[in-house]
C-alpha cells in the first residue's frame, strides 16, 4: 500500500540582496519546493504572508524598512500558522531568540542559518573577501604578490572548509557575512600590479 505524498511547503524568501533571493529559490525549486514570492526588506515580507499565505518564510535578520526580527514578530502574530526561519550571519542567538521565531531552549538547536568563518585563516578570509568582489583568481594572484597555484589551493581550502561548490556560492557568502557591502568593487583599470 502507497502513502499519499506529502505537499511541498509554499515559501516566501526575504532577503534585501536580489543574489540571496535568487541564490535560494534556485535551490528549493530544484527541490521541488514551491517559492510562492519574494520580499527585499520586512514590511515586504508582512504583506507577502498576509497575500500569499505562506507556510515558511526564510526571514534575514537584517533588511532595511522593517529589520527581520520586527517582521517575523507580524508575521507570527498575522499567520500564527506560518514558520519563520531566520537566516543570519551572527553568532548570537539572541537575534533569533528576539524575533519570538525560535521557540527552543539555549543550547538545543535553533531555526537560524549560521556560517561561521572562524575555521579559515586570515588569509583565506583575505582571498574570500577579494572573491567576493569579483576578482579572478589571476586578479587574485596579482593582488596578493602570491603564484596563481597558490591562490587556487586557497581558493581549495575555502570550499573544503565551508559549504561551498561553486564560486557564485562564495560570492553570495561574502555579502552575508559582510566581509563585501554592496558596491565595493575593484577598479580594474586602475590596478597596475
Amino acid at each position: 500500500m502507497t502513502t499519499p505524498t506529502e505537499p511541498s511547503p509554499r515559501v516566501v524568501i526575504a532577503d534585501d540582496q536580489e543574489l540571496v533571493r535568487t541564490g535560494f529559490r534556485l535551490i528549493l525549486t530544484a527541490r521541488g519546493i514551491d517559492v510562492a514570492g519574494e520580499a527585499a526588506d520586512g514590511a515586504e515580507a508582512v504583506t507577502a504572508v498576509r497575500r500569499l499565505r505562506p507556510d515558511v518564510v526564510l526571514m534575514d535578520i537584517r533588511m532595511p524598512n522593517m529589520d527581520g526580527l520586527e517582521a517575523a514578530r507580524h508575521v507570527l502574530a498575522q499567520a500564527p500558522g506560518c514558520r519563520v526561519i531566520m537566516l543570519t550571519t551572527f553568532d548570537l542567538d539572541s537575534y533569533v531568540y528576539a524575533a519570538g521565531a525560535a521557540r527552543t531552549a539555549p543550547g538545543s538547536a535553533t531555526p537560524a542559518v549560521h556560517r561561521d568563518l572562524a575555521v579559515l585563516t586570515p588569509r583565506e578570509r583575505e582571498v574570500l573577501t577579494l572573491m567576493g568582489r569579483g576578482l579572478s583568481n589571476t586578479e587574485l594572484a596579482r593582488e596578493l604578490t602570491l603564484s596563481e597555484a597558490t591562490v587556487k589551493t586557497h581558493v581549495a581550502r575555502i570550499f573544503a572548509k565551508l559549504p561551498l561548490r561553486e564560486r557564485a556560492q562564495a560570492v553570495v557568502l561574502a555579502y552575508e557575512t559582510g566581509l563585501v557591502t554592496a558596491g565595493e568593487c575593484v577598479d580594474r583599470d586602475s590596478d597596475s600590479r
